[in-house]
C-alpha cells in the first residue's frame, strides 16, 4: 500500500479478509463445476435448438446458490453482492455455459428486486433462487435502440388490471422463460408488468443468435394481466430498469473477460504445441508480440473490472457514477474480447476457421455478448454523457 492511501482500519481489514475468503470459495466451487470441456461440448450440441440450454444444468446452478447470489435471504437467496456474482459470471464465460444466468438472475431478477411490489417479490424471487422459475426482461423495442426508457408499448387500464399493446425484441432467455417482465407506458409513466408464460406464448417467436442460442420476440395485442402483476409502478420502474441494466452490464463484462481469458489460454497452448519448420510456432517473434498484445488487453480488462466492482460496493455511489462505471467496463471488455477471439482464430491458422475448433465458439459468444445491452461505441458515448453530467452536478 502506498503512503498516499489511508491505512485500513481493523474493521475494514476484517471485512476485506471475509470477502476474499468468500470469493476464494466461490472460485473453487465454480472451477469444479466448469472443469474440463463438458460444458463447451454441451454448448456446441445445443446450438440451434429450443430453448438452447439445459433445465437440469439450471437446477444444478440453483443448488450451488448461483441463481440466488443477488437475492436477499428473506426471499430465499444468498444475499451477496456484485463482486461475488462477477466470479460466477466469469466462470460462465470461461466454460461457455449456454444458460441465461445474467439475463434471468441479474437483469430480470434485478428489475424484480428493485421494483416496489413486495408481494410479487415474495412470490417470484424464491422460485428464481430455487431454479424453478426462469424470468426474462422484455424491454427492447428496436434492434437499433438500447435506451431502456424509450418505451412505446402501451399499458391501458381495465377494471381487472392492464392490457398491453406493443412489441419487444431480442429477449435473451425468453425462449424458455416461465414469465416475462414487460416495460410499458401507462398514463402515469413507465411501468413494469409480470406476464406469465402461458399468457405471452401466443405472441412469441424465436430468432437464433450468432452463438446458436435463441432469443425471443414478443407481440402483444391486448394481453391482460391483473393489477397485482405490476412489478413496479411509474417512478419506481425507471430506477429499477436503470440499476438492473447497469449491474447486468458489469456481469456481461465479467462473462466477456472469462471467455476471452480462456480463448487466449487455448491459443497460447496451441502456439506451444503446433510445430512448423521444425520448431513450435510460439517461438516466432511476430506471434510472441501478438500474443503479448492480447495478454495486455486481457489484463487491462481484469484491472478495470476489479476497480468497477470495488466502486459498486460504495453505499454512497450515485446513479450517474454507477452508470458511467458500468458503461466503461462494458466498452472495454466488449472491444477486448472481440479482438482476442478474432486474433485467436487467426493464430490457429486454417484450423481456427473450422467449426470443429473451439475458439470459433468463443468468438461467436463474444459477438453475441459484446452486442447485448449495447456495444463498445454506444457505451463510450454513454460514459462520456454520464461522466460529464456527474462532474457538472
Amino acid at each position: 500500500m502506498t503512503d498516499s492511501l489511508p491505512a485500513a482500519s481493523s474493521e475494514d481489514s476484517a471485512d476485506s479478509g471475509e470477502l476474499q475468503e468468500r470469493l476464494a470459495l466461490l472460485r473453487n466451487s465454480a472451477s469444479r463445476y466448469t472443469a474440463g470441456d463438458v460444458h463447451v461440448k454441451r454448448a456446441r450440441a445445443l446450438r440451434g435448438t429450443q430453448p438452447g440450454f439445459d433445465r437440469d444444468a439450471w437446477r444444478q446452478m440453483a443448488e450451488l446458490g448461483w441463481l440466488g447470489t443477488l437475492i436477499p435471504e428473506r426471499f430465499g437467496g444468498v444475499g451477496l453482492g456484485c463482486t461475488e456474482m462477477a466470479v460466477i459470471c466469469e466462470a460462465l464465460g470461461r466454460a461457455l455455459l449456454p444458460e441465461p444466468v445474467t439475463a434471468a438472475a441479474v437483469l430480470a431478477g434485478g428489475v424484480l428486486l428493485y421494483g416496489d411490489n413486495e408481494t410479487l417479490k415474495a412470490e417470484l424471487a424464491p422460485a428464481l433462487a430455487a431454479g424453478t422459475l426462469i424470468p426474462a426482461l422484455a424491454w427492447r423495442e428496436s434492434v437499433h435502440d438500447t435506451d431502456m426508457l424509450a418505451v412505446e408499448t402501451r399499458a391501458e387500464q381495465t377494471p381487472r388490471g392492464v392490457k398491453l399493446y406493443g412489441s419487444k425484441c431480442l429477449i435473451i432467455g425468453g425462449a424458455a422463460a416461465d414469465g416475462l417482465i414487460v416495460s410499458a407506458q401507462s398514463s402515469g409513466g413507465i411501468g413494469l408488468y409480470w406476464v406469465p408464460g402461458a399468457a405471452a406464448a401466443p405472441g412469441l417467436s424465436y430468432r437464433e443468435l450468432p452463438d446458436g442460442r435463441a432469443s425471443a420476440e414478443l407481440v402483444m395485442s391486448g394481453v391482460e394481466v391483473p393489477a397485482a402483476h405490476c412489478v413496479a409502478g411509474p417512478g419506481a420502474a425507471s430506477a429499477a430498469l436503470e440499476r438492473a441494466y447497469d449491474e447486468a452490464l458489469v456481469m456481461a463484462s465479467a462473462e466477456l473477460l472469462g471467455l476471452s481469458t480462456r480463448a487466449l489460454e487455448i491459443t497460447l497452448e496451441y502456439l506451444r504445441t503446433r510445430v512448423q519448420f521444425g520448431k513450435p510456432i510460439g517461438s516466432f517473434q511476430a506471434l510472441q508480440h501478438r500474443a503479448a498484445d492480447l495478454y495486455i488487453q486481457q489484463r487491462m480488462c481484469r484491472h478495470s473490472l476489479d476497480e468497477v466492482l470495488a466502486a459498486l460496493q460504495r453505499p454512497d455511489l450515485a446513479a450517474e457514477e454507477r452508470g458511467a462505471l458500468a458503461s466503461r467496463i462494458k466498452a472495454r471488455c466488449s472491444e477486448a474480447s472481440l479482438r482476442i477471439t478474432r486474433d485467436a482464430i487467426q493464430m490457429h491458422g486454417a484450423m481456427g476457421f473450422a467449426d470443429e475448433c473451439d475458439v470459433g465458439l468463443y468468438l461467436k459468444r463474444a459477438l453475441t455478448l459484446a452486442a447485448w445491452l449495447g456495444g463498445a461505441l454506444l457505451h463510450r458515448r454513454r460514459y462520456a454523457r454520464l461522466a460529464l453530467k456527474e462532474t457538472t452536478a
